[in-house]
């Protein structure tokens, strides 16, 4: 069991949510792997339409970027960011428009 979970844990863990549910990793975490779970965990969830935000890393900290159409997806990417971004900061510069397609 154990030498399935150390080939394919990764893989799970971005199956089952992009580390939302998944627990943090124990250590240093190298930025580029912050990054990507949460990149991974905001696309994992099935509520939110993450085709115009981008995820990046500024002196350690995770900083969302682009547009969000409504309250609740601005909320929604600041959960999911928080929960998988392993106890780092996440800045906040989505800009909210309103009255567009997605």
């Amino acid at each position: 069991m154990n030498k399935i979970l150390a080939t394919f844990g990764p893989l799970i863990l971005g199956i089952a949510g992009a580390a939302a549910s998944a627990q943090c990793p124990q250590g240093a975490v190298p930025e580029d792997a912050i990054r990507e779970r949460v990149a991974m965990a905001l696309h994992a969830d099935q509520y939110f339409y993450d085709a115009h935000v981008t995820v990046s890393m500024e002196h350690g900290d995770v900083v969302l970027q682009g547009i969000v159409f409504s309250d609740w997806d601005l909320r929604d990417a600041l959960r999911i960011a928080t929960t998988a971004a392993c106890n780092r900061r996440v800045i906040d510069q989505l800009k909210l428009v309103t009255g567009g397609y997605r």
